[in-house]
């Protein structure tokens, strides 16, 4: 039986990762995390490019043009939706989402979904880096693993 499976060096590799600034004081933790698994990954933070859009809808046309540039191994997507009152978050995140999943399904690079969907301000805040760990270094991890898996699939 063969298997493939990715290492988790960032060694070699260059990334993008496309970051919402809309809620950015979870986003920015997540960058954060994102940043620090680069680096304890062997990443060199000269392959690390950080793209700032205005909110989590602008995350995939985003992303789709970093994949499509032929300058990265992969690309993150990190967000924060936060439900509000109004019916708003479930069109922001639902079309972010799914517009992040078609990016990833048409590039030929791992495209990664680190977009926080929460109930509360606190939900968002667990997962940027408290109780919950850091979802940008969960992402991350998953873009270094996934490019590794697709240069042997090559």
């Amino acid at each position: 039986m063969k298997q493939l499976e990715g290492q988790l060096s960032a060694k070699g590799l260059k990334v993008a990762v496309v970051v919402s600034r809309f809620n950015s004081f979870i986003t920015k933790e997540l960058l954060n995390g994102a940043l620090d698994c680069w680096r304890r990954h062997e990443g060199d933070e000269d392959d690390f490019t950080a793209v700032w859009v205005p909110g989590a809808f602008e995350l995939a046309p985003t992303a789709q043009k970093a994949a499509a540039s032929g300058r990265y191994d992969a690309v993150v997507c990190l967000g924060a939706v936060i439900r509000g009152a109004t019916s708003h978050f479930d069109f922001v995140a639902g079309q972010a989402a799914k517009g992040i999943a078609q990016v990833a399904m048409d590039s030929t690079i791992p495209v990664i979904f680190g977009v926080l969907t929460t109930d509360s301000i606190e939900q968002a805040m667990e997962r940027a880096g408290t109780k919950a760990g850091n979802k940008g270094w969960d992402a991350m991890l998953s873009a270094v693993e996934m490019s590794r898996v697709y240069d042997q699939l090559t």
